[in-house]
């Protein structure tokens, strides 16, 4: 009979803690969600190389890249292939963006309008290489409920920018995992509400100190067989990078 009751009182135990787990996470906010989801795939800084593939249905193109980016503030992309682009960069320091062109031998500031434009004729938006708007910041979030994506359980995230906020969408919407707060997925809307783009992730690999998704895809909306690919073929997180580092005159040196 003692058996019994302490088997029960096992089977309840864990019970009770698995239960726990469920309010926990359950108690999430959307914010925290966010948070954690951002800090998986930037850290405090990080500096990562990338292969980003254009493709379209006549022709295919290739563009390699370096990227240094330290908190909200800091960011610089370098162009390493193909050789008529390398050495071009690009720099945000709070909120001024430049591009660095080496060919013509000249520094242009780029005005806001630009950053919804596509990047290096790529499907992917000048800002989202930049990063000028935070996911965390430039937003309020909410759940909107429980979803899976490849039988994976994710919390669906609705992002409405912010009155004052300078950004690219109307919304975005979300699919975070629950246990590892992987961004699996991500719908991009313009101000009318129109499905603009959407982005998936996947290919979980351990980069630096933590797993990521490493293949991104954007597949845009009104555009049959166009999509982009970035691939991360390295990065390392937390990084000690000075903010002089973040300088018109360092875009030109970069190599």
């Amino acid at each position: 009979m003692k058996r019994k009751y302490l088997l029960i009182s096992i089977i309840l135990l864990f019970a009770m803690v698995g239960w726990q787990k469920v309010v926990k996470a359950q108690d999430k906010t959307a914010m925290e969600i966010i948070k954690a989801a951002d800090n998986k795939m930037q850290g405090e800084s990080n500096i990562g190389t990338l292969t980003m593939k254009i493709i379209r249905p006549s022709w295919q193109r290739e563009v390699k890249f370096k990227s240094w980016s330290k908190g909200k503030d800091y960011s610089i992309t370098l162009i390493t292939y193909p050789a008529k682009e390398k050495g071009q960069s690009f720099l945000k320091r709070g909120n001024e963006m430049w591009n660095w062109n080496p060919v013509i031998g000249r520094m242009i500031k780029l005005p806001p309008s630009m950053m919804s434009q596509g990047w290096m004729g790529s499907d992917y938006s000048t800002d989202d290489i930049l990063k000028e708007s935070s996911i965390i910041v430039d937003y309020e979030h909410s759940i909107m409920g429980i979803d899976t994506i490849e039988g994976i359980v994710c919390w669906k995230i609705l992002m409405i920018p912010k009155e004052d906020a300078a950004v690219v969408w109307g919304k975005q919407i979300k699919w975070i995992s629950k246990d590892t707060y992987f961004q699996l997925k991500t719908e991009y809307y313009d101000e009318d509400d129109y499905l603009i783009k959407t982005e998936k992730a996947g290919k979980i690999k351990k980069m630096g100190d933590r797993e990521i998704p490493t293949y991104i895809e954007i597949i845009p909306e009104d555009e049959q067989g166009n999509k982009t690919v970035v691939i991360i073929d390295e990065i390392e997180y937390n990084v000690k990078i000075p903010d002089n580092f973040f300088s018109q005159q360092n875009m030109k040196r970069l190599r």
